[in-house]
């Protein structure tokens, strides 16, 4: 194919798998973008970054500015929710490289009769393609560098800044070379910063033994909100299948009063529309949400595709579903487990477009009646990939503000094509990760790699499914540091309660699950109680919120240290005005210490500076000086979370 084309532009980055997924910004970020861009010869180049949000028909331009060995760069800042795109155009600039030339000849004091002719048709194009400002006066100087009785003093005018600012602001583009346009999904900040709180609302009761309800869950959000969280989960609030259900600790054969698993979905009472009766109706849940943003706290549901073998659905529609032979329904598995109390969607169907429309319209069906922007999606890597695309960005076409959580405990290409796929936040590995080197390089993997542009974690020490060995049998050491890493690593992050911080971590022998798993059983808890650990989580939350270092998860620079036991990490907002030191015991039992070296030269600070540390968990302050500072962390409080001070 013939291309006229001179300008080459490759190597554009960030870029996700060339440009067949988005990247991911909040309102207010910028976006930094680079590029080789390189011609044949010796000629001047130009280039200038374009970007639009997708509603609008009016065009940015950003100029980009060169660097070494052929590096070009440019920023811009997305203001907008939705979908922005942005390409790259660049071009020879014959009036640019006619500037520099001639000013050259003229510093040689050679004869440049031609070359001012030259630029005087420059100037005359520039001004035809477009509106100039002070035209009369540019016309004037194309007249001047045309007759030989003005053109020596016209010449001088090759050297005043405002004839390179002409050309640069009027620039005559010619033979263009366009990149691929790129796009950018762009959500409200809670995208990038939240934290979240779970519990299950049905043990939310105050007396033991009966089943909470909606107006018992109102009564527990000062509890929450003193914690300083900010998202609520709950798991599935939908009536619950009796055929095949669950009794307590995932026995097959329930008892006449067990309640079965909330992510059995779906019984004569209704399905994914229906609330559980026991909980309460619409109206009392429409009235949870509206009292839960009273105390800055917005409610989460969880979005379970999935079915109980006697979900209304399930006879309405049963070409959505997988038959076996024999005439049997293909219940959940994961060989050797079955999970006969739920059916998995067959999207393989021939009927995958009728079925895929209701699965949105469930979607939006609680956005747009209860008001819910907050989902955490159950298993989504047990449904097709391209399916959860389309989803999502059916509903951020009509409710950008909605976000998504992927529950996907998965491995790393699953778990990162769903993050590419919408995706806004995403569970990790976190909750594995114990030992400095693998904390250390994990976050370096998510935050300094390709990820960051499009995965952004969600670090939880627990989950209902997840009893972590390391928790079993914890001290409460070890409970404050899992938060205080999850919480000062990430700036998403969250915990399963009130199991989590009333340190409750009976397991199943041999097993990452919990003894008597509010999966399939109420539990009764003192929600009046009060401890240490809930003290020490509001105030991490606390400084989450107040310190705008904490509230990202790439910026964040490790410091050497020689203890094992001990991590040390740097974080700061985008202009560095805002900059905590966290430091954390990662022995539960003993007493550590050691020097840490803090980077200062990184931060474009002097090595010998003398500034103050103030804890902001205990209020004590200490002054440093230079790279080099001891700590001594003891397990009652096993870390530090610094604010410096300059």
């Amino acid at each position: 194919m013939r291309n006229q084309n001179r300008v080459i532009i490759e190597h554009l980055t960030p870029v996700i798998d060339g440009g067949i997924f988005q990247l991911k910004r909040v309102q207010g970020q910028s976006v930094h973008v680079e590029a080789d861009i390189f011609s044949d010869g010796h000629d001047h180049l130009s280039a200038e970054l374009i970007f639009t949000h997708n509603s609008s028909q009016q065009k940015e331009v950003v100029s980009m500015e060169s660097l070494p060995n052929d590096r070009w760069q440019a920023d811009f800042k997305v203001t907008e929710l939705g979908n922005y795109h942005f390409h790259l155009e660049a071009w020879v600039d014959e009036p640019l490289t006619w500037l520099y030339g001639t000013q050259k000849k003229l510093e040689a004091q050679q004869e440049v009769y031609s070359e001012l002719l030259e630029g005087a048709l420059y100037i005359e194009q520039c001004l035809a393609a477009h509106k100039v400002k002070k035209k009369a006066a540019w016309e004037k100087i194309a007249a001047e560098l045309q007759d030989r009785a003005t053109q020596g003093a016209a010449s001088k005018t090759l050297f005043d800044p405002s004839m390179e600012a002409f050309f640069k602001t009027y620039p005559l583009k010619k033979l263009v070379t366009k990149s691929l346009v790129q796009g950018i999904l762009v959500e409200r900040k809670k995208a990038l910063f939240s934290t979240w709180y779970e519990f299950f609302p049905r043990s939310s009761a105050s007396e033991s033994g009966v089943h909470g309800t909606f107006e018992d869950c109102k009564k527990l959000l000062p509890r929450v909100a003193n914690m300083g969280f900010d998202t609520l989960y709950f798991p599935p609030i939908h009536p619950i299948g009796e055929i095949n259900r669950k009794g307590k600790n995932n026995a097959t054969e329930a008892q006449s009063d067990d309640v079965g698993s909330p992510w059995g979905i779906g019984s004569k009472l209704g399905g994914h529309r229906s609330l559980h009766p026991a909980l309460g109706n619409l109206e009392q849940f429409t009235a949870l949400v509206q009292e839960a943003q009273h105390y800055g706290i917005e409610i989460a549901m969880d979005l379970a595709f999935q079915m109980a073998p006697d979900h209304p659905l399930v006879k309405e529609h049963p070409e959505w579903f997988k038959w076996r032979p024999d005439g049997s329904i293909q219940y959940a598995e994961n060989p050797p487990k079955k999970y006969q109390d739920i059916l998995p969607i067959y999207f393989d169907t021939e009927a995958w477009n009728p079925l895929w429309d209701a699965l949105l319209e469930i979607t939006l069906y609680w956005i747009e009646t209860a008001g819910i922007k907050v989902y955490r999606v159950d298993n989504p890597h047990t449904k097709p990939f391209h399916f959860w695309g389309w989803l999502m960005a059916e509903v951020r076409a009509k409710h950008p503000e909605v976000l998504f959580l992927s529950e996907a405990f998965s491995r790393p290409a699953i778990m990162y094509q769903l993050a590419k796929q919408g995706f806004t936040q995403s569970y990790s590995y976190f909750t594995w990760r114990n030992r400095k080197e693998e904390l250390q390089g994990y976050v370096e993997e998510l935050s300094k790699t390709q990820l960051k542009e499009f995965f952004r974690p969600n670090f939880w020490p627990n989950t209902p499914d997840i009893n972590p060995f390391h928790l079993q049998g914890a001290n409460e050491a070890l409970h404050m540091s899992r938060y205080f890493l999850a919480a000062t690593l990430s700036s998403n992050t969250g915990i399963y309660g009130p199991i989590y911080e009333f340190m409750t971590s009976d397991a199943i022998p041999g097993k990452e699950e919990y003894l008597d798993s509010e999966k399939y059983q109420i539990r009764d808890w003192d929600w009046e109680a009060e401890n240490k650990l809930m003290r020490i989580i509001g105030k991490i939350n606390e400084a989450r919120k107040q310190l705008p270092s904490l509230q990202q998860t790439n910026n964040i620079r490790f410091c050497q240290n020689a203890n094992e036991n001990i991590l040390a990490y740097l974080k700061y907002d985008d202009a560095q005005t805002c900059l905590s030191l966290m430091a954390v015991n990662l022995d539960p039992y003993y007493t550590q210490n050691d020097q840490l070296y803090i980077p200062l030269e990184a931060l474009g600070l002097p090595t010998d500076v003398e500034y103050t540390v103030e804890d902001q968990i205990t209020g004590n302050s200490y002054h440093w000086r230079g790279t080099h500072n001891f700590v001594e962390l003891h397990p009652a409080l096993p870390f530090h979370l610094f604010k410096i001070k300059i």
